[in-house]
Formats: C-alpha cells, structure tokens, sequence
C-alpha cells in the first residue's frame, strides 16, 4: 500500500496517491480529473480554482488536518490582491499535497461543466398564486374623518378587492406614506394572501399603476444537483431555468456521507448549511440575471428535497435521521420567510417547503406524488424518481405506498472509471454490434454517431471526454446483450468474447469503447469494478421497488414513470436488460421529466394543490427499506443482470440474453432471467 498522501477529488470522485510536494493541478491532470488552466499552471489565469475540504471523511476513509495543503503562497496573494477569491478557494497549480486531502472542484473551474437537464416539462397548472398585484385608489386623509394611510389602504384593499384581514410588515408602514403620495392616492400592492385564518400580508408597494409581473421559484434541492424555475406569478410562465451542482458534494456525494460529515465535525451541519444558502443565492441571481430581472421582483419561493436535504437547508442537525427510527425534526409543511433562511430574493419574499412523507422520503417525493398522482390513477403505476437517492411511489387510486433507496451516484456517472456528469462529450448513447463486438455512439453536443461521416467535425470542440450516467446503463446492458458480459457481471476475456476490445485489467477484464490516447485523449473503458458499481445501484432501485410489489401482494405492475433529471435520458430497454425496473411493457414505460420540480411549481402556482398534497402525503403508506427483512434478499437476487430469481417474460419477448458464463471457477451463468419464485405467504 502507498504510503504518499491520498488525494481525492469531488465530485468525480476520482482518488490517487501522489508525492509529498505534487502540485493540485498535476494530480488533477494525472487523475484525469475536470480541472481547467489556460496559463499552463503559471498562477495568472485563475482557472484551476479548487476548494480543499478538512475535517473527519469517513466515506473516503480520511481524516483530513489544516495543514493537507501548502501555505498560502505569492502568486495567490496577488492573484487575492487584484481580483479576489471566494473564501476557502485556492489555486490548483499553486497549493501542493502535504498529506491526505478531500479536494472539491467547482462547476466553474470545470472544463466540460455540466449541463443541469433539470428542464421545466410542460404542463397546465390552474393559476392560484399565493401572491397577486392589486391596484387600488385610497382615499386621502381627512381631518374630519381621521385614519392612518396604511389603513385606508387596507380599507381599499377590502372594498374594492373584498381582501379581508390584511396585515402589513413594519417595512411597509416605514414606506406608506412617501409612496401613495407619489402615486397621487393610486397605488399597486403585492399581497401574499393568507390561508387557514391566516392573515393576507402586503409584501411591496408601487406608486401608481405598476405594469411589470412578479415572480416566484420553484426550486428542487436535490442531493447533487439544484435546478430552479423562474416563473411569472400573473401569467404562470416559466422566463428562466438554471441549475448548479450543489456545493455540499465536497462533504459527501451521498446523503449518509453528509450525515456522517455532521457527527464527526462540530459545526459541519451548519458548515453545510452555509454552503448550500450560499449555493441557493449564486442559482438564484444567476437564474434571474438569465430573465433579465431584478431579484427584488422574486416574491414566492417553493422548495423541494430529501429529508436530510430538508433539515440541512433549513439548519437543523441532520443526525436523527442516521440512525432508526429515523425521526424527521418534523414532517409538515412549512410557510417561513427568505430571510429566515438567508435567500437574497425580496426581503419580505414567502417560501414554502412541501411536507416530507417519512425519514427517509421526503418532500421531493411528495412533490413527485403532486406531479405524477399515482393515488388518482385507474392501473397500478410503479414512480421512481432517479438520481443519489431514488424516491419510489407505487399505488392506484385504492392505496399508495412509497420509500426511499440509496442508490449512490454511481448513476450520475461518480464512481466509474471513465465516468463523468453530463456535459459536452460525455457518451450518452451506445450501441454494440453482437458479432462484431464493436460499439458505435453519441456524445453530449452532437447528433451524429461515432461510426458515421462527419463524426470527428461534429466533436471538434468537445471531444470524446468520458461516459455518463445514461451512457454506462446502455454500455453495460449493451455489453450483456453482446455477449460481453455474464449475468454476475463479470466481463469476458478476448479469448472468451472472441474480441481484442476486451483487455486484462489486474485480476480481470475490461472493455475499451473509445481509445484517443493517440490525440491525446483518454481510453475510455467499462471495468469490472464500474459493473459492480453500476450492479449496486441498480439493485437498490429495483429492491426498493419490489418490496413495494410485496406489500400490494402483486408480481408485475401495469405502467412505470421514469421521473427525475437522470429519469428523462435513460433507455427503458436497456433499464430492463440491467433490471432496473420490473418486467413491463416497453410501451408502458414513460419519463416524466423532472417530476418534483413539476410539482415545486404547481404548488408555487397553484395554492390549492398545497392543500391537495398535504393530505395526500397524509394517506400514502411509509415503508422503511432499512428495517425490512426482505430488502436484502431482493437486493442478493437483484445483483445479477437482471434477475436471479425475478422472471422478465416480457423482456425474454424483445430481446434474448446470451447464456454465456465468464467465472471460469465455475457457478451459475445463466440468463439471469432465474426460475420464478414462490411467493412468501
């Protein structure tokens, strides 16, 4: 074992270990990892910021001190002096590894930055926004009649508009005066309109007759990634969608390794906390500098997350929700303001955070449950929501179930060799030829196939740079239906797949899809130890879903939806091939898009559907995975691609599975298609 200093890269979760001395930027490099510089390491173009991380990380096995860096040196300091630097940042080509170190590496010192595909899905939503513009005429004061102008002006409010028990924040009352005089007695006031016996609050006043809109976001805080809408609260237009990696990963890619972070480092909760308002602002004025308005006009906000997402974003200690039972600080609704949670839209901006299901599926999935109602559907509908840690829903309109499984992000493209998230370049689609073994595919930015004319002009400015989360299902299902890969995810020789694409990797076999090493590009390859990565994940998925099918005593369900960023892109065949989902038809199986921020907006837009899904969230039934006996007998039989002990007759209908065996020790290499089992009374 090495004894240099291990350095670990987030959030490819790229790791190597390299001398004492060796400069970020070098290891980056060597690591193959995404780390920009267009100075060539000479500390003049800043490109190669880097965030170093210190603290316990149980998750990569480190403990990081203060001093895993080099001192602040020179060249930062006048780099600091003349431009400045977020705090924490420093320069990859200049900070060398001391000893191990957990580095995170920004979206904008990325060169191939991802691309957010969190995109707003067109839907009809009723408009109930919970804050509308109301022009009025407010009677100037009398002294024979006296009043206050703020309340004439909620008389006016009352009678020309029948608003009743309306309020006003101290704000308000400094600015009253100064604006209905300016507006001659006629002004145009944003009212955030109460329910429940709550009052109607006045959030902003216009001398008179204001003609610009409002806005307000729909937000998913999602475990990796953070997308917002930017809607028109008079029209209910999305103006502007923007996404950003969200800046926790440095503690951990996945939810347990965030809580872990909390334990083992005093204050790493708030830490976190920290990071991702201050994630929430950079997206938010990002995404209204997109629109071309100003923040100010942003009046209502709705939030949806996991649950350790939820109470780290509102900064509440996540470690009750590490260990059963599980408890939630609470499960409700919650109406707060943007000031409570630091959010630099309008100051007396409304935000509201859909209510969690249980300790483990949480207000995302509620948000799913709005979009995609499974409890309103006729046929027995399976929900999963794809990403680092799936939501799935399963029900009809008799019963709804749901529960949560941690897949990792091994989906998103971490933890493969050759992996990365989605951006210019990365694989998306492959097809391999079963005779030949060769593969041809598509990269982000281009349409055109690797195999066809015109394929080296079409990725010119991208290149090939490496496989993600899409494309390693379709390479590895691929590889399956080629004859390249056993049912127990062992990969075949060349003298096994009868091709030279299959090379010896230590211990076992790896398949190259693309070699630019000539052009000085990467060898991408599926190793054996991607499979596995990729056989975990899909495990956790389909485990998740098939308890789910005990409890409703069923074998097979009628439809599948697909939902979340991940969802859209994926292949159903190819997620059938691996065993993702249960057997079904092809045509029964559909995406929704990103389905929680769906329905972020329909609760944004639509304040009645608050309400909807508040007792919904009431009536669907939490199944814990990490307490139920039968998760891990799923999970066992999961593991082989697809099924050990599932059948897919369906699937057997579409495509056959060769019946090859790579484990030249001997055991079962059959289809994976396995015999059908008996159920458990």
């Amino acid at each position: 074992m090495s004894t240099d200093p291990l350095v670990v890269f987030t959030p490819s979760g790229k790791r190597g270990h390299f001398p004492v001395g060796t400069p970020v930027l070098t290891a980056a490099r060597k690591l193959g990892v995404d780390l920009d510089s267009v100075c060539g390491g000479r500390g003049i173009c800043s490109k190669c910021q880097i965030t170093p991380s210190y603290g316990e990380f149980p998750k990569h096995g480190v403990t990081v001190t203060d001093d895993a860096l080099s001192s602040w040196n020179k060249v930062e300091q006048r780099y600091q002096d003349k431009r400045g630097l977020i705090d924490g940042r420093r320069l990859g080509c200049q900070a060398t590894v001391q000893s191990d170190i957990v580095i995170d590496v920004p979206p904008e010192s990325q060169v191939h930055r991802q691309v957010v595909r969190k995109r707003a899905e067109a839907r009809d939503i009723e408009m109930n926004p919970s804050t509308r513009l109301y022009y009025v005429e407010v009677e100037q004061p009398d002294m024979h009649n006296p009043s206050g102008d703020l309340e004439r002006l909620i008389e006016a409010l009352e009678t020309q508009w029948s608003l009743q028990n309306v309020k006003a924040d101290f704000e308000i009352l400094r600015s009253v005066q100064p604006i209905l005089r300016k507006g001659n007695w006629k002004v145009t006031v944003a009212v955030h309109l109460g329910g429940n016996n709550q009052p109607s609050k006045i959030k902003h006043i216009w001398p008179g007759f204001y003609e610009g809109s409002i806005y307000g976001l729909a937000v998913d805080l999602g475990s990796t990634t953070i997308a917002a809408h930017l809607c028109d609260l008079q029209s209910g237009e999305v103006i502007a969608s923007s996404g950003i990696m969200n800046p926790q990963i440095r503690f951990g890619e996945d939810l347990m390794s965030r809580v872990s972070y909390s334990m083992m480092n005093e204050g790493g909760d708030l830490e976190m906390t920290r990071a991702v308002r201050d994630g929430m602002n950079t997206l938010f004025e990002q995404v209204a500098n997109e629109a071309g308005i100003d923040k100010a006009l942003i009046f209502d906000a709705v939030f949806v997350c996991n649950p350790v997402m939820h109470h780290l974003f509102l900064g509440i200690d996540p470690f009750e929700l590490g260990q059963a039972p599980f408890a939630l600080a609470t499960s409700n609704s919650l109406a707060l303001g943007a000031t409570d949670l630091d959010l630099t839209i309008h100051p007396a901006a409304q935000v509201y955070l859909l209510p969690c299901i249980a300790g483990h599926v949480g207000a995302d999935a509620a948000a799913v449950a709005l979009s995609e109602a499974p409890n309103k559907s006729k046929d027995l509908v399976l929900v999963v929501d794809v990403g680092t840690n799936a939501e799935i829903l399963l029900g009809n309109s008799e019963r709804v179930l749901a529960c949560s499984s941690p897949t990792g992000p091994a989906f998103e493209g971490a933890q493969i060799s050759s992996g990365q998230r989605a951006a210019p370049g990365a694989i998306e689609r492959i097809e391999i030829d079963p005779e030949t073994k060769a593969p041809r595919f598509q990269v982000i930015g281009s349409d055109v196939w690797s195999d066809e004319e015109g394929f080296p002009d079409a990725i010119a400015t991208t290149g090939v740079t490496g496989i993600c989360g899409s494309g390693i299902i379709e390479a590895i299902a691929e590889m399956r239906l080629a004859g390249l890969l056993d049912a127990s995810g062992l990969i075949g020789s060349a003298e096994q797949t009868g091709t030279p694409r299959c090379i010896a990797d230590g211990r076992t076999n790896s398949y190259v899809i693309w070699d630019g090493t000539q052009d000085g590009g990467p060898l991408i390859t599926v190793t054996n130890p991607d499979i596995r990565a990729i056989q975990m994940a899909k495990a956790a998925l389909y485990s998740g879903a098939r308890l789910l099918m005990d409890k409703f005593n069923v074998d097979s369900v009628d439809r599948v939806v697909l939902a979340g960023a991940f969802g859209a892109h994926i292949s159903a065949k190819h997620a059938m091939v691996l065993g993702m989902i249960p057997d079904c038809p092809l045509a029964n199986v559909s995406s929704a898009g990103n389905a929680a921020g769906t329905g972020a907006r329909i609760a944004l837009l639509n304040t009645k559907a608050r309400d909807e899904i508040e007792e919904t969230v009431r009536q669907i039934e939490k199944i814990e995975t990490a307490v139920e006996p039968r998760f891990q007998e799923h999970f066992v039989n999961a593991s082989a691609i697809p099924n050990s002990v599932d059948p897919f007759p369906i699937l057997e209908t579409i495509v056959t599975l060769p019946n090859v065996n790579f484990n030249t020790g001997g055991g079962d290499g059959g289809s994976g298609g396995g015999r059908r089992r008996r159920r458990r009374s």
